[in-house]
């Protein structure tokens, strides 16, 4: 194994129905299944078993989080609330064959937590590459690599993560884990939202067809719907070899809950046929804490930072908890201060820690895109004032108001921010949209390019989510080869956008430069799909501005 931080001191060496399917291309073109499910064929055991695999995440200088989750019995299987308590114990060694142990210790799995378990170690080196593995009743799990961060004073000279959103079973096959599970150089991997979809079975599949059924079969809603479907999503085999290999920093976006969701509701729940929302969100929340390696900053949200020595470090953001409900497409009210995305507190700590950063790079992980996406721009001087006339959006009329062009006031709020106070080398990295996308995020769309540039931002495609040609249900690229040039013409900060292809990201980090190489896969629906690189972006250090770049890092 590879290591990547290289530091010179400081450093240790279809269904229409309450859907937006792909949701900002979307306007230019039975009871539950058993429990069992959730297991891999085969499964049924009477002594305790690692069927989930192991995960770490979060990594900090001196410490990394760690994951597994035991079915102690055969029945015990995700969301039965059954099984006894078990005791698991977790080990921590500088090498693969665990000769020499760092740290160890035991927590006890119960149904009460869907016997999953999480022990937050520290006390570990700062930029070094570990081993763990779990045991209950004499049975280990597979043995996994982690590393932790760079001390916060270390001039580490490269990054690189892997970068992935929106995975969905019933669409195909996670090759693109698998490809990032092949690689030897990641420091990390980022999973920027909709690690699960909430959908019932074959509600969206791949072009209205179920490639694999997911469990259980109906839209999830309770607690256990929802540790059932993150039990499924964990016996992928891809997505388990991708955690043996390395940490993942996650954050949440609408599906770990329900489509189009926000601090009230959501597109997919109908309240009162559906539960309440309040009691649907504290179910989908208690799962993902359960099932994900994720250290949450503040109870209930996924907004938290994390530092990578000098070089960089990244704010994390949870844009569903907060938000206020989506505004209708064309109407001014996304332009209503009152309106917001992040919630006002959320918003203060990331234009403080954006202001306080004293790192080259600063990172945002951000779950939908904030880079206009506008249609019927005019001119800034006429644009304005028949925007306020016609009660219409001030910056154009954005098509998905799902995203940051759904609450205007709180991107000025945030630009203004980085401009005003000479923030540079701001990087949002982005999910969502099921298409890959490389972006100047401009002051003021109408008038750029004469507008200045306050951040960068790289969006990632689907790692399986329908995207533009699949809901149209042409051949791959066609969409894409009519449509990009298109969008371009009407939103001039856009370098490059792909509206058609599967894959995944590669973000390589130096001083320099921050690049994303951009991988795509042959067929999602095979599990034996290649993956190949199809372009670069970049932005250089102090430019606020994006680049094609030739060739991969």
């Amino acid at each position: 194994m590879t290591s990547r931080y290289r530091a010179t001191e400081g450093v240790n060496p279809p269904s229409p129905r309450r859907r937006t399917v792909v949701k900002a291309a979307a306007a230019t073109a039975v009871l539950a299944g058993p429990l069992v499910a959730a297991l891999p064929a085969g499964a049924a055991t009477e002594t305790p078993a690692f069927l989930h695999g192991v995960a770490s995440g979060d990594p900090l200088p001196d410490g990394i989080l760690l994951w597994t989750r035991v079915t102690p019995t055969a029945e015990a299987v995700p969301g039965s609330g059954l099984g006894p308590d078990t005791e698991v114990s977790w080990t921590v060694a500088r090498d693969k064959a665990f000769t020499t142990v760092v740290s160890r210790g035991s927590l006890t799995a119960s149904a009460a937590s869907d016997h999953t378990v999480k022990a937050d170690i520290r006390g570990l080196e700062p930029a070094t590459d570990y081993w763990f593995r779990f045991s209950a009743g004499g049975t280990d799990s597979p043995a996994a690599r982690t590393r932790t961060a760079p001390a916060a004073d270390a001039n580490v000279t490269g990054l690189r993560f892997g970068v992935v959103t929106c995975a969905n079973w019933e669409a195909g096959y996670f090759s693109s884990y698998r490809h990032l599970a092949a690689r030897s150089d990641l420091d990390a991997w980022l999973h920027l939202g909709d690690y699960i979809y909430e959908y019932k079975s074959g509600e969206y599949g791949t072009r209205g067809t179920v490639v694999r059924p997911h469990a259980p079969l109906n839209e999830i809603i309770t607690l256990a719907d929802y540790r059932t479907r993150h039990g499924k999503y964990k016996t992928d085999p891809d997505l388990q070899a991708l955690h043996l290999k390395a940490p993942v920093i996650a954050i949440w976006d609408d599906h770990e809950f329900a489509d189009n969701a926000w601090s009230g509701g959501a597109v997919n729940h109908t309240e009162g046929a559906e539960g309440t929302w309040a009691a649907r969100q504290a179910a989908a929340k208690q799962a993902y804490f359960e099932w994900m390696p994720v250290r949450p900053a503040i109870a209930g949200t996924t907004y938290r930072r994390l530092r990578f020595g000098k070089l960089a470090d990244l704010s994390l953001l949870d844009l569903r908890s907060f938000r206020s409900q989506q505004a209708s497409s064309g109407s001014g009210s996304v332009d209503d201060p009152d309106r917001t995305i992040t919630g006002r507190a959320q918003l203060d700590w990331l234009k403080a820690g954006l202001k306080a950063s004293d790192t080259k790079w600063r990172l945002v992980g951000n779950s939908v895109m904030i880079a206009p996406f506008v249609i019927g721009s005019l001119t800034a001087d006429l644009l304005k004032p028949l925007a306020k006339l016609l009660d219409l959006p001030q910056d154009g009329i954005g098509i998905n108001t799902d995203q940051w062009d759904g609450y205007t006031d709180d991107r000025r709020e945030l630009l203004a921010h980085l401009r005003s106070n000479a923030i540079g080398n701001t990087v949002f990295l982005t999910g969502d949209i099921h298409m890959s996308w490389a972006n100047d995020v401009p002051v003021d769309a109408g008038t750029y390019p004469l507008s200045p540039s306050a951040a960068t931002e790289f969006v990632i495609t689907s790692v399986t989510s329908d995207n533009l040609d699949d809901l149209v249900k042409v051949p791959e690229g066609t969409v894409s080869a009519l449509a990009a040039p298109l969008i371009q013409v009407a939103n001039r900060h856009v370098h490059w956008v792909d509206t058609d292809r599967h894959g995944y990201g590669v973000l390589d980090i130096t001083a320099d430069r921050a690049q994303m190489d951009y991988y795509v896969l042959s067929d999602r629906t095979s599990p034996t799909a290649t993956s190949s690189w199809e372009r670069s972006y970049r932005t250089r250090s102090d430019t606020q501005k994006v680049e094609r770049t030739y060739d991969p890092v």
